[in-house]
């Protein structure tokens, strides 16, 4: 299954919403150095879907706020 997912860093606090045409917009605490958002925002989708991390990729937009993510297994 893809998702498009919208990417907030430095939020206050960590959340998602889910938007009308499914896509998904994520809070994150991480700031977007080193890597750090991505991998709270793949940390919190797995809790979500309730599958392991490994089962979820960034398929594009690594560098972006606009990423499209893979999940293996729903």
């Amino acid at each position: 299954m893809q998702k498009r997912v919208k990417v907030k860093p430095n939020s206050q606090q960590q959340k998602i919403e889910e938007l009308e045409d499914g896509s998904l917009t994520v809070h994150l605490k991480s700031p977007p150095v080193d890597g750090k958002a991505n991998e709270e925002l793949i940390k919190i989708l797995a809790k979500k879907f309730d599958v392991a991390k490994s089962s979820i990729r960034i398929k594009s937009g690594t560098t972006s706020r606009q990423k499209v993510i893979e999940i293996d297994g729903i």
